[in-house]
């Protein structure tokens, strides 16, 4: 079974204490191409005021990811 990744980088800052702001970089092939994207956008303008900001998470492809469901408190 051949298994593909993907690499998610997200960057995310406090608001205020109940609210955080949370944006979608981009979607990457491998963990190389995410970390140099994450290099590029700490560079940029309101992003390298929180260079700390930014993850990588790797995903499976064609696999749930959140399945348990929520509830809101």
């Amino acid at each position: 079974m051949d298994i593909t990744c993907v690499f998610v980088v997200q960057h995310s800052r406090q608001i205020s204490n109940d609210r955080e702001d949370v944006k979608l970089m981009g979607v990457y092939g491998s963990q190389e191409k995410a970390q140099k994207a994450v290099d590029r956008f700490r560079l940029v303008e309101g992003f390298r005021d929180n260079p700390n900001g930014f993850s990588i998470d790797r995903y499976i492809v064609d696999q749930d990811h959140w399945a348990a469901g929520f509830a809101t408190v």
